[in-house]
């Protein structure tokens, strides 16, 4: 059922190309959030939360425009639900739920699986194959990513153990890869609306979660330092950078945007540098080399390259 266009202008890959690493920025971010938010405020009530103030700000935004296009909405809202539900609230609940039975390393690698994941799902779904050159650049930077997971240590990689957590976070990875492959059939609404509908399906589906947390003894209600987190985790991951991921995804596709992922944890690790002073080592300088190298690859031998005529229409 593949559909066919021709391949976006440059400038419009360009610009995918800025979208989507500021996206990779916001949610490099989040992870030292997250790290900040330790004892704070527990994970699912982050989770509920970041959602929830999300869910305020857009209305102020979007409201309007959501009123505006309220028929097209109600006509496409099982698909805007499963979007939120899957993309936004089941891989964040799958994933902070897997840190607290695996490593972080673990977690780093299982989220570099993801362009792995779209690739496979496209494939499986819509019988779009990823070029040579697209799957010897998704496995460059995944080396890219287990580098710097690792702090460049062989031992400390090879000494990993699968686990209930690694599962988890295989469910985050499968989450969010078949969020991002659906994105295909994202309806023609303004990306606020979009965006708004989305994060309040996510918040409907947090709460329980986090109602569940904190009536065990592992919850935590935000205090001064987990309200700071919780603003910055719905402002920027979760508005610009889900907006921006969706605008990226819609110029150059799927397998090209998602492989865009496997930045998420050398962003990290670099804003962790410079918020946390942490220290910069030289597998920090190879993960981002690695990583780069695997993105260029990828594009270099994209098969809709300028001299094809045409490109299956967001399946790139």
């Amino acid at each position: 059922m593949s559909r066919f266009t021709t391949d976006p202008p440059s400038a419009q890959v360009r610009l995918a190309y800025a979208v989507l690493i500021l996206t990779t920025i916001f949610w490099g971010g989040n992870a030292v959030a997250g790290r900040l938010a330790v004892g704070h405020v527990s994970p699912m009530v982050l989770t509920a939360l970041r959602w929830t103030v999300a869910v305020a700000i857009l209305s102020v935004i979007a409201g309007p425009r959501l009123l505006r296009e309220r028929q097209k909405v109600k006509a496409h809202l099982p698909l805007l639900f499963a979007y939120g539900a899957i993309g936004f609230a089941g891989f964040n609940i799958a994933l902070y739920s897997a840190l607290n039975h695996t490593t972080a390393i673990n977690v780093a690698i299982w989220q570099a699986a993801i362009p792995i994941f779209i690739f496979m799902l496209n494939f499986a779904a819509f019988r779009v194959q990823a070029s040579w050159a697209q799957a010897v650049g998704v496995v460059i930077s995944l080396a890219g990513v287990a580098v710097v997971a690792s702090e460049g240590s062989m031992a400390r990689l090879m000494a990993l153990r699968i686990g209930a957590g690694d599962a988890l976070m295989a469910l985050a990875a499968l989450f969010y890869a078949s969020y991002s492959v659906a994105l295909r059939f994202r309806p023609d609404i303004h990306w606020s609306a979009h965006v708004l509908v989305m994060a309040i399906a996510a918040t409907v589906i947090s709460w329980p979660m986090a109602l569940l947390e904190l009536s065990g003894p592992r919850g935590i209600w935000p205090d001064g330092q987990g309200w700071l987190v919780i603003i910055y985790a719905a402002v920027f991951p979760a508005i610009i950078a889900q907006t921006l991921y969706i605008r990226g995804v819609s110029i150059i596709g799927s397998n090209r945007g998602g492989l865009f992922v496997n930045l998420v944890p050398v962003m990290g690790t670099l804003l962790a540098i410079l918020v946390l002073g942490e220290r910069f080592g030289a597998h920090h300088a190879l993960a981002m080399l690695l990583v780069g190298a695997g993105i260029w690859l990828s594009e270099k031998g994209f098969p809709g390259r300028p001299g094809r005529r045409t490109i299956p229409k967001d399946e790139t």
